[in-house]
């Protein structure tokens, strides 16, 4: 049994989520509006474990980290908004050879989105520092948590991190009606860490006392077993929308990203049902 904290797990969910725009951001192909975008959730998020915090009782080292981790991510994203003008690489240049394929099968210069070459990109190394400030402020959560130690460290850790991804996985697909000349990698790469997390997140959650014990009814969920299966539901439906969003993008039509977005959507009501139910039904 693991002490439920809505203050770590929303610090988690953002710092979670932040790492896994650092994954994004550093193959720099994917433009800087979606980083602004994601920045400012997971700060809302951060800004949303404070309040909880303050509202409950505090954990002060948690959260003088989670400041640290909000100041952190200010400043990446002061710093990406003050060297907008360079862009970032991949977009720089897809943009380019778009515009001269179109010169070339039209003879008119199309219009296009100018950038600074000479200008200083955005260092995505910034989103990497504030995810390692984030995560040692969940870590610190974690650690005050009631309940076995190893375990409440790795069912948070590996929570945020999952719970992360998909969140990531979501917000990039609807970032393609944006940016519709992205490549696929990047929300392949998304979907591929959801589907590796998975795992761990599923074996730390039925790790005693877990999940097996709800459902053999040594611990009572209050319904008859019914939120034990419910759990079992979400977990299971988990990793089938996440393979076939997988299974959807190897179709050659623009369509499939769309329709790999709306699996995901689906599958972030499913990852929050795994975490947080047995993260509900696990409270001493």
């Amino acid at each position: 049994m693991v002490e439920l904290d809505a203050a770590t797990v929303l610090v988690g969910w953002a710092a979670g989520g932040w790492l896994f725009l650092w994954v994004t951001t550093r193959r720099r192909e994917v433009g800087l509006g979606y980083g602004w975008l994601m920045r400012g959730v997971f700060l809302g998020l951060a800004a949303g474990s404070l309040v909880a915090a303050f509202l409950s009782e505090p954990t002060w080292s948690r959260e003088v980290a989670t400041m640290a981790f909000v100041c952190a991510g200010l400043a990446a994203t002061t710093v990406s908004v003050t060297r907008r003008s360079a862009g970032v690489t991949g977009q720089r240049n897809e943009t380019q050879r778009r515009s001269a394929r179109v010169a070339q099968m039209t003879g008119i210069d199309r219009a296009e989105t100018r950038f600074d070459a000479d200008a200083p990109e955005f260092p995505p190394v910034l989103d990497l520092v504030a995810a390692a400030v984030g995560l040692i402020a969940v870590l610190l959560g974690a650690l005050a948590a009631a309940g076995p130690t190893g375990l409440a460290v790795a069912r948070t850790l590996v929570g945020a991190l999952f719970v992360g991804a998909v969140i990531s996985a979501m917000l990039l697909g609807h970032w393609y009606l944006v940016q519709p000349g992205l490549a696929r990698g990047p929300l392949i790469e998304m979907l591929r860490a959801a589907a590796v997390l998975w795992l761990p997140e599923t074996l730390v959650l039925l790790w005693p006392s877990g999940m097996v014990s709800v459902l053999n009814g040594t611990i009572d969920d209050g319904y008859n077993g019914l939120l034990g299966w419910f759990w079992v539901g979400c977990t299971a439906l988990t990793i089938v929308l996440v393979a076939v969003a997988r299974a959807a993008l190897r179709e050659r039509q623009y369509s499939a990203v769309m329709a790999a977005t709306g699996l995901v959507y689906l599958a972030i009501v499913t990852a929050f049902g795994q975490d947080l139910v047995a993260r509900i039904l696990l409270t001493p």
